[in-house]
C-alpha cells in the first residue's frame, strides 16, 4: 500500500493520566503508525480521551518488566530470588496505575522441553524461585494494605508450553516421595486456553492460569522473626531425615541490582522463597488467584516492594509433587491499588483474597471424590493429623486410575496440575481428619466413572532420569 501524501496529525496522550497506566498509541485509520508515548509530551486529557472514544487512536499498556528468555536468570537485574528488604526497587508503580508483568518460569529456565528428567534430577533449588521486582509501590506505607486486582495471565508467545516436575528425593522430593522417590516429568503443550501432553495421553483441560508468588517485602523485624522461628523449627527437627524448612543459604543469592555489600547481606539474612508466610503471603500456590481475583496484602516497609513469579498454567489443590503445577514463563497484568492503615481497617496480619469468576466448568455432578483418613498406608493410626489422610486420598486415586493403563508416575504428576478439588472435610471427629480429592471426570477422553467397563490402554509413560 502506498503511503499517504497528506501530512499525518501527530497525536499524543498525556501519560499516565489518560487511562492509569503506563501505554503505548495505535494512531489508526490510513497511516496506521504506532507512537510511543512514554512519556508524552502535550495534549490536554480531554482531547486525548475524546481520540480514543472516536476511535483515531487506541492505547496498548506497556510493561514494567520484560524479561529475556535466552539469558541466565541469575544475571537479569530485574528478577531476584530471596525475600529481603534491602533488595532494590527495578521501578516504581502509581497508586491506581495498571501494568503489564513478565515472569521466567520459578526454576529460571533449568527446565527444558524435552523426554528425559535429568533435568528435573539435577535441578539446582538453591537458584529458585526468580521473581520479578520488586516494585515501589507509591504512597504505600508500612500497616498499609496493597491491593493487587489480576486483570490477566497469559503464557508468553514464544514460549507456548510448560512442564510439571517430581523431583528426586535426595533433592527436593514432594508430598508421596516416600512411595515415588524418582525424577519425572511431564511436558505441556498449550493449545488456546486448553492443554495436552505427550506424557500424560487422553487428558486434555483448560488452564486456571495464575501466579503462585505474589507478596510484598518483609521489614526486618519481619525477617528476624521468620528466621528465628524457622531456625527453631530446624533444630527441634535434626533428628528427621527430611528438611523441615530452609534456612538463609548464600550459595546463587541473587538480588537484583543489589550492589556486592547488600547482596553479601541479603544471602547471609534473606528468606527462602519456598514457603508461603502469614505476614505477607509469598509462596501461596493458590489456583484460583486467577483473571478478576482481588488480594490483599500486607504492607512492612515504604513502597511495599512488591513481587510476583512463578506463574502457572493450571494446578490441582495441594500442588502435590512439589513441582507440580504445570509451571511457565508468562505475563501477568495487575492493577494497584493502596489502602491506607489497611491492617487495621480490616482487622487482618494475613493476606485476604476474593477470587475472579473465572474457572474451568465441571459441574458438581462431573467429579469423582476419593476419601481418605488419619491412617497411614502402614495401617498406623493417627490422630486428626490431615497431612496423613490427604497423602491416603492421593494414593486412592493413584489406585484407581492406574487401572485404565497410566503408571503411578503419570497420575501423581496429573493430580498436581490437573484442576482437582481438594478439601478438608471434617476435622473433630476424633481420632481421623477425613480429606477429599475430587477429579474431574471430563478432562479425560475416556469414560472413568465407577462401574463403567475398564479398558486398559497404553498410555506411554512420563519422562524419566537415564
Amino acid at each position: 500500500m502506498a503511503p499517504s501524501t497528506a501530512s499525518p496529525p501527530m497525536y499524543h496522550t498525556s501519560y499516565p493520566k489518560l487511562l492509569s497506566g503506563r501505554y503505548e498509541a495505535i494512531l489508526l485509520g490510513s497511516w496506521n503508525r504506532r507512537l510511543v508515548i512514554n512519556p508524552a509530551p502535550a495534549i490536554e486529557e480531554e482531547l486525548a480521551g475524546l481520540l480514543v472514544y472516536l476511535g483515531k487512536i487506541k492505547v496498548e499498556q506497556q510493561h514494567a518488566a520484560k524479561v529475556e528468555l535466552d539469558k541466565e536468570a541469575g544475571t537479569l537485574p530485574y528478577l531476584h530470588n530471596r525475600w529481603h528488604p534491602d533488595i532494590p526497587t527495578i521501578g516504581k508503580i502509581e497508586n491506581n496505575e495498571v501494568v503489564k508483568i513478565q515472569c521466567v518460569d520459578w526454576t529460571g529456565g533449568q527446565i527444558g522441553n524435552n523426554d528425559s528428567a535429568n533435568d528435573m534430577r539435577d535441578v539446582d533449588l538453591t537458584k529458585i524461585h526468580y521473581l520479578t521486582g520488586p516494585f515501589e509501590i507509591e504512597t504505600a506505607e508500612p500497616g498499609d494494605i496493597l491491593v493487587v486486582e489480576i486483570q490477566d495471565v497469559q503464557p508468553l508467545e514464544e514460549q507456548p508450553w510448560g512442564f510439571t516436575g517430581v523431583f528426586s528425593k535426595k533433592n527436593g522430593g514432594g508430598f508421596l516421595d516416600e512411595i515415588y522417590p524418582e525424577p519425572a516429568k511431564a511436558i505441556w503443550d498449550f493449545e488456546g486456553i486448553h492443554c495436552s501432553s505427550r506424557h500424560i495421553p487422553g487428558v486434555r483441560f483448560a488452564g486456571l492460569i495464575h501466579p503462585g508468588i505474589l507478596g510484598c517485602a518483609p521489614s526486618q523485624e519481619v525477617l528476624e522473626l521468620w528466621n528465628k522461628r524457622e531456625g527453631e523449627l530446624i533444630s527441634a527437627c535434626a533428628h528427621m531425615d527430611r528438611d523441615v524448612a530452609k534456612p538463609p543459604e548464600p550459595i546463587n543469592v541473587h538480588a537484583g541490582t543489589a550492589d556486592e555489600k547488600i547482596k553479601e547481606k541479603v544471602g547471609r539474612e534473606g528468606a527462602r522463597t519456598i514457603p508461603g508466610r502469614p505476614e505477607h503471603g509469598g509462596n501461596c500456590d493458590i489456583k484460583n488467584l486467577s483473571r478478576g481475583s482481588k488480594v490483599f496484602l500486607p504492607v512492612h516497609v515504604k513502597g511495599a516492594k512488591f513481587s510476583v513469579g512463578d506463574l502457572h498454567f493450571s494446578q490441582g489443590d495441594g500442588e502435590i509433587s512439589f513441582c507440580g503445577a504445570i509451571e511457565m514463563a508468562g505475563e501477568i497484568t495487575i492493577k494497584f491499588s493502596v489502602m491506607k492503615a489497611g491492617m487495621e481497617e480490616l482487622g487482618t496480619k494475613s493476606p485476604i483474597y476474593i477470587p475472579g469468576p473465572v474457572e474451568p466448568q465441571f459441574g458438581p455432578g462431573r467429579y469423582i471424590y476419593f476419601e481418605g483418613f488419619s491412617v497411614d498406608e502402614h495401617g498406623k493410626q493417627h490422630y486428626l493429623d490431615a497431612t496423613i489422610a490427604y497423602r491416603q486420598t492421593c494414593l486412592r486415586v493413584i489406585e484407581y486410575l492406574r487401572r485404565y493403563g497410566y503408571n503411578d508416575y503419570q497420575i501423581y504428576l496429573l493430580l498436581s496440575c490437573a484442576p482437582v478439588q481438594g478439601h478438608i472435610a471434617g476435622i473433630v471427629d476424633i481420632p481421623n481428619a477425613c480429606t477429599t480429592l475430587g477429579v474431574p471426570i471430563d478432562i479425560f477422553d475416556f469414560d472413568i466413572t465407577p462401574g463403567k467397563k475398564v479398558e486398559k490402554r497404553d498410555m506411554g509413560a512420563c519422562a524419566f532420569a537415564s
